[in-house]
């Protein structure tokens, strides 16, 4: 039986147009904001608590903090071991997870639909109630200085971070999500609690939930449950400028590897810009659409010269990266490098074929639909959608936009995107005497 709470009267209520999808949201006396999505044909219903920030909103000092609170608070409450959150979610048959980005946290479950006033009382207990014990502090400590390790001995892991760490240079978009081992192993119980305090507040904070349940129902719940949250406990952070991005050669030498890691990269859109579409069909035909993408198609299938080979796009609130990852032998580089440049001059120079341009738009909308087939993905979309734009779009918005891309748009942001003076290219691997030059990078 759902929990019947009656919610303040100066809570506010909308209800956004969203055609085929059942989107409400209130927020809460207190600031919360509250948003549901209501799939009536599931039987599960998926459930977030998203902080809007992430390492990007760190201090440099505390670099990695974020992250490691979200290890923390799965390491007990004040009414539960971590064993015992543990086995209450197995009993409900649930799923509790959680992770960092650079621009959010977000601790979700998903369960059943009569297992949501169990899974509520568990995602509400660790986060508003965690304990950050000094003995879990410091074992928390070990396992992620572990982590670092980890991730360090990946290459592929490794070439992102001296490309990132050099492209948003003395930017805390720049800085891993994890932090370093000196910072980690800097951090005390009180470093912890005063930046939970900052971030776990009302303003900085929306919850979510999909699936087979009723908002009204729901909300109270929710008020319930987070009700001692004061609204008075915080305000929305303050972020600064949007960082520079710094075009740079970086050739970092690791003899123990056997291949070369590439990436080349340049500035690009914010991920609210109007040509967010256009951006996201270009990338598609250049190297992130799977095995039909050009770049798949010229390096890999008719040359044979990388494995792996795929390009991406990297938006954030304010700015963003476009990049090209590939790992190849040291001797077939500069090949793939002319290769990937060449592609960057075709799209500059030549419209997209109407026939490719289909088929990227029919793979994205294909996508899209594909990507809001479970509650948990609905739960993410909403946060996001709202953190970001602060509206809902239904597939039919997202899947007109697609439709409104032309050849031509296609042909204008690759000439915007694509300007030599902006690349920013990192090798690293066992590179000997190999030297790339800014003027090797024209296109």
């Amino acid at each position: 039986m759902p929990v019947s709470v009656p919610v303040a009267e100066n809570a506010t209520f909308t209800t956004a147009p969203t055609h085929t999808r059942d989107i409400r949201k209130t927020t809460l006396p207190n600031g919360l904001l509250v948003l549901t999505e209501r799939m009536p044909h599931f039987r599960s219903v998926s459930m977030g608590v998203w902080i809007d920030s992430g390492s990007r909103d760190e201090a440099p000092e505390v670099n990695g903090i974020a992250h490691f609170i979200e290890h923390m608070v799965f390491k007990g409450t004040t009414t539960r071991s971590a064993q015992q959150l543990a086995r209450e979610v197995d009993s409900i048959g649930g799923n509790l997870d959680a992770f960092t980005g650079k621009e959010t946290v977000c601790f979700n479950i998903k369960v059943l639909d009569e297992n949501v006033p169990a899974a509520l009382d568990l995602l509400t207990d660790l986060v508003l109630h965690p304990t950050f014990a000094p003995d879990d502090l410091a074992r928390e400590q070990g396992v992620i200085l572990e982590e670092i390790k980890m991730d360090e001995d990946n290459p592929d892991y490794l070439v992102h971070e001296l490309f990132t760490q050099n492209f948003w240079k003395n930017d805390a978009l720049g800085r891993p999500i994890l932090g370093t081992a000196k910072t980690v192993s800097s951090f005390t119980q009180q470093i912890v609690f005063n930046e939970y305090a900052r971030l776990f507040t009302p303003p900085n904070m929306v919850f979510s939930a999909a699936g087979n349940l009723d908002h009204d129902d729901f909300v109270a719940q929710v008020a319930q449950a987070f009700g001692s949250l004061s609204a008075s406990s915080g305000s929305k952070l303050v972020r600064p400028a949007a960082p520079q991005a710094f075009p740079h050669i970086t050739l970092k030498n690791k003899k123990s590897l056997e291949q070369v890691q590439f990436c080349l990269a340049m500035p690009s859109l914010e991920v609210s810009h109007p040509d967010r579409f256009t951006v996201h069909l270009l990338n598609s035909i250049l190297g992130g659409g799977g095995m039909s993408s050009r770049l798949f198609q010229s390096i890999r299938e008719e040359r044979g010269l990388a494995y792996s080979i795929y390009s991406e796009t990297n938006p954030f609130r304010d700015t963003g990266s476009l990049a090209v990852y590939a790992g190849c032998a040291i001797d077939k580089t500069r090949e793939v490098l002319d290769l990937t440049l060449a592609e960057f001059s075709r799209m500059k120079h030549e419209l997209v074929s109407e026939e490719e341009l289909k088929r990227v738009k029919d793979q994205s909308k294909g996508n899209m639909v594909l990507g809001l087939e479970s509650s948990s993905s609905r739960m993410s979309n909403l946060a996001r959608q709202q953190m970001y734009y602060g509206e809902f779009f239904s597939v039919e918005d997202l899947t007109a936009e697609v439709d409104r891309v032309s050849r031509e748009d296609i042909q204008r942001l690759a000439q915007q995107l694509f300007q030599p003076e902006n690349f920013a290219l990192t090798l690293l691997g066992n590179l000997g005497g190999l030297k790339i030059e800014r003027a090797d990078l024209t296109c």
